[in-house]
């Protein structure tokens, strides 16, 4: 069989034919041909735009990643099957964690070096920070993030409260858990909001200014989902008059593109305010993130030749 794997994940191609063998032969491209048919028999990328779409002629859109906002599945025939990945929860639930404890303790109010000169005045105006253990934090999304995200906040002894479409869950780890349309009802007790939650018609702007006015002062906002989750001017007027304490945002509005003209990551000087903790959309970058997607992706294509039921199905082939 041959697989492409396009764009990002392009580098990766030897990693993928190692795990597949020579029976197979992967193959490595920037971008997709400006012209032609798309005739490899797994195309592996996370941005497929229409157009592209169209020219495919792949038995599996395989997308190394759990997000498909970004591939434009509606415009592939449909006898392509298209399957996502997880094996990101982990990573990404640990920066969350960490976001929810640096916002706690505080660690830029003390200085970076603890020498003869910064010693004594630190000591002498040391100050109290918080606690993570008693806070609540809300999350916007149950799936793989938020049950890691859930199981780490109760080991810290938070309250969790778990926002989902149908409000319905297992209650393990204390988990409560409500139907998002009572988002308004649960946001004045969100000393955390964790948006884990898909980039869909229903999520995009879900959160705004009205929503954001009702969390408490000083709460901290983690963005690990879409930027898009939240409007983007509400989220700048709220941050830069601190009526929202502090957020952790490691995906955004604005991307750069290869050869594109350079971009701020967001169109507002979110990155420039100094209660924003901004990282670029690296909370899921690990080692162990990559092999445990790769055996994934080599296992479904073992699928797809043998004829047995693919895994992660976002959408069938007819």
């Amino acid at each position: 069989m041959r697989i492409d794997i396009v764009g990002l994940h392009a580098g990766h191609a030897c990693r993928l034919q190692q795990l597949l063998g020579d029976a197979h032969q992967v193959e490595g491209h920037a971008a997709f041909a400006a012209t032609g048919a798309i005739t490899a028999d797994v195309v592996i990328a996370n941005s497929i735009k229409p157009q592209e779409a169209e020219r495919i002629a792949s038995r599996l859109v395989q997308v190394p990643g759990a997000g498909v906002d970004q591939v434009a599945v509606a415009a592939l025939p449909t006898a392509t099957w298209v399957c996502n990945v997880h094996g990101h929860e982990v990573p990404i639930a640990e920066f969350v964690i960490h976001a929810i404890l640096e916002h706690a303790l505080t660690p830029w109010a003390y200085p970076a070096v603890l020498d003869e000169e910064a010693w004594p005045r630190a000591y002498a105006r040391r100050a109290m920070h918080g606690e993570a253990s008693g806070r609540t934090a809300v999350l916007v999304g149950y799936g793989h993030i938020g049950q890691e995200v859930a199981r780490r906040a109760h080991a810290l002894d938070m309250h969790v409260v778990a926002l989902t479409r149908g409000g319905e869950g297992d209650t393990a780890h204390g988990v409560r858990h409500r139907p998002v349309c009572e988002l308004h009802k649960v946001l004045p007790s969100a000393d955390v909001l964790v948006l884990c939650c898909p980039l869909n018609d229903a999520t995009r702007g879900l959160i705004g200014r009205e929503q954001l006015a009702l969390m408490p002062p000083g709460a901290l906002l983690v963005n690990v989902a879409r930027a898009e989750v939240v409007d983007e001017q509400a989220l700048y007027d709220a941050l830069r008059e601190q009526r929202l304490g502090r957020a952790a945002l490691d995906v955004w509005y604005q991307y750069p593109a290869a050869g594109g003209a350079p971009v701020t990551p967001a169109r507002l000087p979110l990155h420039r305010l100094p209660n924003v903790r901004g990282t670029p959309h690296i909370s899921a970058m690990t080692p162990g993130l990559l092999d445990r997607r790769y055996r994934f992706m080599a296992e479904n294509i073992r699928r797809l030749q043998s004829g047995a039921p693919l895994e992660n199905v976002v959408r069938a082939g007819h």
